[in-house]
């Protein structure tokens, strides 16, 4: 599947400020299973970019101005393939997860961090789960995403992310970070490494969380909120991703930017400015499909949904 994507944060501060300083994360990585096409980061004001990959291999555009400005504009545009992800066949043993090779290579995916930092009924809970499920890590994982699902109601509004997970659990609600926080926090508590994944979901299906309502009837588009999920590593097979928030598999609806540790790894645009004003932020997200027509012919990422949109 080719996906058009289209990320736009807009800054409004209520008086002027003198320098701001950011780090975006924002560019479909590539993989086994997808495929980056094209990129492209602008700014407004204009600013130049300057890109690496950090310590997880996630790009990063970092960019900043010193001129005084009262807004701030970042759009990321990106073309991306995707297929479809293998799943796990055949057991693994749960004794492998203390190999000491498998250890050394996913001790950072096993330690507590400020968003995966679980108590004791995380623990009894995601132990009845594994106990239930047998002697097989798929089985555990399998069994710990829909306890996710049990044990958490898609709210938005009602946590942010500095709440904690314990915190999460006990009241029963959260948005797509907080299942994946969850499912994390679940896994490693029961000595499966997890890491957290940031990245987009394309869908026109309204049971379908972390979606609005498709931008045209007409056009086979959505506009989104950067999604997250969580990969557990499974001895023998590699990462095994899973969706907990619409507990699902990840699929090529699924377009990842990276991983970490927890949300702060991978936080979407982080930044720093000078000044004493207050400062709005409207995040946005747009995600074309294209048919395969287009994709033999296909414009600079971002130019078809935007003609599109400018002829409505």
């Amino acid at each position: 599947m080719r996906l058009d994507i289209r990320y736009r944060s807009s800054f409004t501060y209520d008086g002027f400020v003198r320098e701001s300083q950011n780090e975006l994360r924002a560019c479909p990585c590539t993989d086994e299973f997808q495929q980056l096409v094209s990129y492209r980061v602008t700014c407004a004001p204009s600013a130049k970019v300057a890109s690496y990959t950090d310590y997880w291999g996630t790009r990063v555009d970092a960019f900043g101005t010193r001129a005084p400005h009262d807004s701030l504009e970042v759009l990321a545009e990106a073309t991306v393939d995707t297929r479809e992800r293998p799943l796990p066949m055949g057991l693994s043993r749960p004794e492998l997860l203390t190999d000491p090779g498998f250890l050394d290579e996913h001790a950072e995916y096993l330690e507590r961090t400020p968003h995966a930092d679980w108590g004791v009924e995380i623990t009894r809970r995601a132990a009845e789960q594994t106990v239930a499920a047998g002697p097989d890590v798929v089985g555990w994982v399998l069994a710990l995403h829909r306890l996710v699902g049990a044990s958490l109601r898609y709210e938005r509004g009602v946590t942010s992310v500095g709440v904690p997970v314990d915190e999460v659990l006990a009241h029963g609600h959260g948005v797509c970070q907080d299942f994946a926080h969850l499912a994390v926090s679940f896994c490693r508590s029961q000595g499966i490494p997890a890491r957290y994944v940031s990245g987009y979901l394309f869908t026109r299906d309204e049971t379908i969380l972390d979606t609005e309502p498709a931008i045209d009837a007409g056009d086979d588009a959505v506009r989104v909120q950067t999604h997250a999920w969580f990969e557990a590593a499974v001895p023998g097979f590699g990462w095994f991703a899973l969706d907990p928030t619409n507990q699902s598999a990840v699929g090529q609806r699924h377009v990842k930017i990276g991983h970490g540790r927890d949300y702060e790894d991978v936080q979407p645009l982080r930044g720093v400015f000078s000044g004493e004003a207050g400062a709005s932020v409207i995040p946005d997200v747009e995600i074309r499909r294209l048919p395969m027509a287009e994709i033999t012919t296909h414009q600079p990422p971002g130019r078809l949904l935007h003609e599109r949109q400018q002829q409505q």
